[in-house]
């Protein structure tokens, strides 16, 4: 139940489809043509409209051998879609270089191949983009051809605010490709997490469900066992006392007898009528918590008390999960002691888990519950420990709260040191019979 094993999970590596790329080239190709045909032909203004259009149309030949050659549905590798989205930077240039250069007003189009990027690739490749479209606009400041302009004037911009359109240009590009990265990356963060949570409650939800497997086989085993049994105590009379034949009968006997009672356990054990097993009070679920976490140097105290009858509430692999994960999380970072208490009333449930180790760090406080923030890193480096990717807290938080829990994480007020946290729920919500073990996540 650690922030390890949550990253063992293999998750699906996200890459651009070719069909999206091929998709916004083909609008490229149709707002390119269109402002081209504008210009020249409706305007008239003269521009070097044959290597115009042919730019434009090596564009759309590209996007029909890409459709012909590889299926849409295909994911490229993070190269392989740098490389189409760097050629539609150095396309777009070429057309600004025929056109005006910067001083054409589509030169902020430079900027969407990286944007792409931004939202789809790595950091890295998106930083290789934004210097080559950063390079492009370098040179489109310097050399181009005159803007397409009426015959009898030459359109020609100032220097100074030349090199102020290249600067905002710069500027709007890096900008927007970390705004847009950043963006993007914490929809993939939080993608990545609530798969490992639902990969990580679906392997308990696997343990839970050995439970109705073994009542089948139970069942399924019953009847052929039941006649291996009739025919070994039929067979006992037929050998006389000295027959050692007798003997291997008798032993056949007994372990069909040892196998009839196994059954019987594990078929009681999943009994609808055993409520020992499929109810379960607040202090079992404390130390089905806390028993694993017990012989690691750490002293783990467990209280509970509170108004009115103990409550009881159905075994749950979310509530078992996201408490274990809570707990050893104290326990890994605590000096010497955790404390466990359960603590009820007639409307509410609450359980806090205390230690006595350096508490959360004051900069990230708030940000416990996002996923891949290492709650208390430093503890972790100082014991050799990996960090983890800091999905423990987050998939605990998940669950619990899909349970209709409500978490509250703080430190200790001073002078102690430590973490504290509480979980609560509503009385009834704990006790409602359907829990998450029973339901789709």
């Amino acid at each position: 139940m650690t922030d390890q094993s949550a990253s063992n999970i293999t998750l699906t590596q996200r890459r651009l489809k070719l069909d999206t790329l091929v998709r916004l080239r083909w609008l490229a190709v149709g707002g390119q043509t269109a402002a081209l045909l504008v210009v020249h032909v409706g305007l008239g203004y003269e521009l070097p409209a044959g290597p115009a259009f042919a730019m434009v149309a090596l564009s759309a030949w590209l996007n029909i051998f890409l459709k012909i050659r590889w299926p849409s549905a295909m994911r490229l590798s993070e190269r392989a879609a740098t490389l189409q989205l760097a050629y539609d930077i150095v396309q777009m240039s070429g057309l600004l270089f025929l056109t005006g250069g910067l001083g054409n007003p589509f030169a902020f189009l430079l900027m969407a191949p990286v944007m792409v990027s931004a939202a789809g690739l790595s950091a890295r490749y998106t930083f290789v983009l934004g210097v080559l479209a950063t390079v492009c606009a370098s040179f489109l400041a310097v050399f181009h051809y005159p803007l397409p302009w009426p015959d009898t004037e030459i359109f020609k911009l100032p220097v100074i605010y030349s090199v102020g359109i290249w600067i905002a240009l710069v500027l709007t590009l890096g900008f927007m490709a970390v705004y847009a990265f950043r963006v993007a990356e914490e929809a993939r963060q939080l993608a990545d997490a609530l798969t490992a949570t639902e990969l990580v409650l679906a392997r308990e939800q696997h343990l839970n469900a050995l439970d109705g497997l073994a009542t089948a086989a139970a069942h399924e085993l019953g009847t052929p066992l039941a006649t291996i049994y009739l025919v070994a105590k039929e067979l006992t009379d037929e050998f006389e006392a000295q027959d050692h034949r007798g003997e291997d009968v008798a032993l056949i006997r007994s372990q069909a007898e040892r196998c009839r009672d196994i059954l019987q356990k594990l078929t009681s054990l999943s009994s609808e009528e055993d409520q020992t097993y499929q109810r379960m009070p607040v202090a079992q679920l404390l130390e089905d918590v806390i028993d694993p976490h017990r012989g690691t140097g750490v002293a783990i105290h467990s209280t509970n008390g509170g108004e009115g009858a103990e409550p009881v509430g159905t075994r749950n692999a979310a509530i078992r999960y996201g408490l274990g994960n809570l707990v050893e999380n104290a326990v890994d970072f605590a000096k010497s002691r955790v404390d466990v208490s359960a603590q009820w009333d007639d409307n509410t449930l609450s359980i806090s888990i205390r230690d006595d180790g350096p508490g959360f760090s004051m900069d990230i406080l708030g940000k416990i519950g996002d996923p891949y923030v290492s709650v208390r890193g430093s503890r972790s480096q100082q014991n050799g420990k990996s960090g983890g990717l800091g999905l423990g807290i987050f998939i605990a938080k998940t669950l619990l709260e899909r349970t209709g829990a409500k978490l509250q994480l703080e430190n200790k007020a001073p002078p102690e040191s430590g973490a504290h946290i509480r979980v609560s729920w509503p009385r009834p919500v704990f006790e409602r019979p359907v829990g998450v073990d029973e339901t789709s996540f």
